[in-house]
């Protein structure tokens, strides 16, 4: 991974990539290691091109897949060039595209061969921890409580997000506006999240300053615990793919708030598990959450139907079946 543009470390990349590809068609072709079906890469794009499993598909004659590619034209000729034009070519060579995102399909599908299938499926994750901890709200509503000394009897609204500059401080922005609009209401804001911009993410949440309690950045495993001692997700999606911390939320049995922007309306059943406002509209917003607030029941009613949907929809079990369905008729 690249991430400041520089062409001489994209270079060295590229050659303990070339060095890689060699080594392991060697143990392929010397039979010191199983000979594979499939080559499978995870999220290329051009920042973090392959080098690897496109020389291996072509030396070996397998399929080469690969799952939640993006390709951004805009990159040709600029400092990521070389990252750009590999990812160009690894595309036009696939023969399955795995996808999340309907939106990323089109300029992936400009530079994909006729060979190429492209099939998008739902986000998905284990969704069984975050169901488990829900059994348990009590008891981490309990603990929370007493940790971070706020009242459990009022509601508490949770964000999950990291804290950097761009779209995420971009949607915290939106955040403290809305929220700006209803904090005469009795309730608290958990942020879980860290970055380097995390002071402007406090400067801009300032306006709420005395409703937020801050949680920092999280294990993964802590985190179904915090979504089920809550009771609403809130996050206004500024520009987002379709945000995991939705399905996560929903997971845990949190109705969500949101903007309809991106693949957010693909992981979020709205009106029935959530409320999707159009983007930028902080006082639909403001009006959304201060209608979740104040009515416990249809707040309960639309977790409950989240907590469902995210279980039939984005589990770890249904992407299994669908992915290993589409694996098996590429070997065929």
């Amino acid at each position: 991974y690249d991430g400041l543009g520089d062409p001489a470390h994209q270079e060295t990349i590229k050659a303990d990539g070339d060095r890689q590809a060699m080594g392991l068609m060697e143990a392929y072709t010397d039979d010191l290691r199983p000979r594979p079906d499939i080559w499978f890469t995870y999220h290329l794009f051009y920042k973090a091109p392959d080098w690897i499993g496109p020389r291996i598909s072509h030396g070996l004659g397998i399929p080469y897949v690969v799952a939640e590619v993006s390709h951004a034209p805009k990159r040709a000729g600029g400092p990521w060039d070389m990252g750009h034009r590999a990812t160009q070519n690894a595309i036009a060579m696939t023969t399955l595209i795995v996808g999340f995102n309907e939106s990323d399909a089109a300029c992936v599908g400009d530079v994909a061969g006729k060979q190429t299938r492209m099939v998008t499926i739902p986000p998905f994750i284990d969704t069984v921890p975050y169901a488990t901890a829900a059994t348990e709200r009590q008891t981490y509503r309990a603990m929370a409580a007493g940790q971070y000394d706020v009242s459990p009897a009022q509601p508490w609204l949770l964000t999950v997000a990291m804290m950097r500059s761009g779209d995420k401080l971009s949607s915290y922005r939106q955040l403290g506006q809305a929220l700006s609009e209803v904090k005469n209401r009795p309730w608290h804001l958990f942020v879980v999240g860290d970055g380097e911009a995390k002071d402007d993410v406090r400067s801009v949440l300032a306006p709420i300053a005395e409703k937020v309690i801050w949680l920092g950045a999280q294990e993964s495993e802590t985190l179904p615990g915090i979504y089920a001692a809550c009771d609403l997700y809130v996050w206004p999606s500024v520009r987002e793919a379709y945000g995991m911390a939705f399905i996560e939320a929903q997971a845990a049995g949190l109705p969500v708030i949101g903007a309809r922007v991106g693949g957010v309306p693909g992981v979020v059943r709205a009106p029935d598990t959530g409320i999707l406002v159009e983007p930028d509209d902080m006082t639909a917003f403001a009006a959304a959450a201060a209608s979740l607030l104040e009515n416990d029941t249809a707040r309960a009613s639309m977790g409950q139907r989240a907590m469902s949907y995210a279980a039939q929809h984005h589990g770890l079990d249904q992407a299994a079946r669908t992915l290993g369905d589409l694996l098996r008729d590429v070997v065929s």
